[in-house]
């Protein structure tokens, strides 16, 4: 019986990760497909790829912060994972739904949170854990910003007296470089969280000894999150590539190489950010070099509200689905 559990945790772990890449693909996609670089189907392939390839880069950092530096895992049982996998998945779906590039990051960290809290109290919140995350909402989007917005200039600055057919010949090559190096900082990232759940399933079940996460974990959530990857989320890539602002394969550069650093920044301090804030504020970095009315902000604030809703939410259905798995005598 325990053993049966385990393997039905670790597959709606891996079904969350799988989503994860669906709702998330834009994110990867939207701008080299917006500036019609890649068609989306060759884009979703070069993504995928990097995703997975990501599994033999940076570690475990964000999947040790995700499974026990957010939660006291002495809290955890089989019911809280499922409660906050459950939440997540929900709602990534919902938000799938209406087009809203929201965070599967902080619905996974939401759901987990409310799931525990609905279990055992406030007290197996981890502060120290939260206090990074949650600074990294507002850090990770004004990083990207940021970023895309310096990297911008210093191309316009750099190729001033370049024709520009030149120019845009030289970027859609590159483009591929930054998509690539995006795709990676996704899947580094956005994989471990569902890592640390399923070494979290493995720990409280015994069969780790201490935390830590096998290979064979590491493999099976970059493959998920590829295979998601693959099947797009086209809703999302709509108002990533095209709602917020009009991108040319300069500009998707920019973005792209912005949220790229960002990314692996973080994953190298063990930060479990959200790569959709990231690569939104890029974008938007990006538009704000032409002139502010070229971001289209009341696409970006609608964005900005489903962000403040993504963890509260998640975190309420959470704290219900463990509500309704208690009532059948799981704890």
């Amino acid at each position: 019986m325990l053993l049966l559990t385990v393997v039905g945790l670790i597959a709606v772990a891996l079904s969350f990760d799988f989503i994860n890449g669906f709702h998330d693909a834009a994110n990867s996609i939207a701008t080299v497909v917006s500036t019609r670089v890649l068609s989306p189907g060759q884009a979703v392939i070069w993504a995928a790829f990097f995703n997975f390839v990501a599994a033999f880069t940076f570690g475990t950092a964000v999947a040790k912060t995700i499974g026990k530096g957010m939660i006291d895992i002495s809290a955890v049982s089989f019911a809280v994972i499922f409660g906050g996998l459950v939440g997540a998945i929900v709602w990534d779906l919902i938000t799938w739904y209406y087009g809203l590039p929201t965070s599967s990051s902080h619905a996974l960290i939401g759901g987990y949170a409310g799931a525990a809290v609905a279990k055992a109290g406030l007290g197996v919140i981890i502060l120290s854990g939260w206090t990074k995350t949650l600074l990294y909402i507002v850090l990770a989007p004004m990083m990207g910003l940021v970023l895309g917005f310096l990297i911008e200039v210093a191309i316009y600055w750099i190729f001033r007296s370049s024709p520009p057919l030149r120019v845009d010949h030289i970027f859609r090559r590159l483009q591929l470089v930054s998509a690539a190096l995006y795709s990676l900082g996704h899947g580094t990232n956005d994989a471990q969280k569902t890592m640390g759940i399923i070494a979290g399933v493995l720990f409280t079940a015994g069969f780790l000894k201490a935390f830590t996460i096998p290979v064979w974990v590491i493999l099976a959530a970059h493959a998920a999150i590829a295979l998601g990857t693959l099947t797009g989320g086209w809703r999302i890539i709509h108002t990533m590539g095209t709602r917020i602002t009009k991108l040319q394969p300069v500009g998707g550069f920019a973005a792209e190489t912005a949220g790229a650093a960002t990314l692996f920044i973080a994953s190298h301090f063990g930060v479990p950010v959200s790569t959709t804030h990231t690569i939104t504020g890029a974008i938007v970095g990006v538009g704000a070099t032409r002139r502010l009315s070229a971001v289209r902000w009341g696409v970006a604030g609608r964005i900005v509200w489903a962000w403040i809703l993504t963890i509260p939410m998640s975190a309420l259905i959470g704290a219900l689905v463990y509500e309704m798995v208690r009532l059948f005598g799981a704890r």
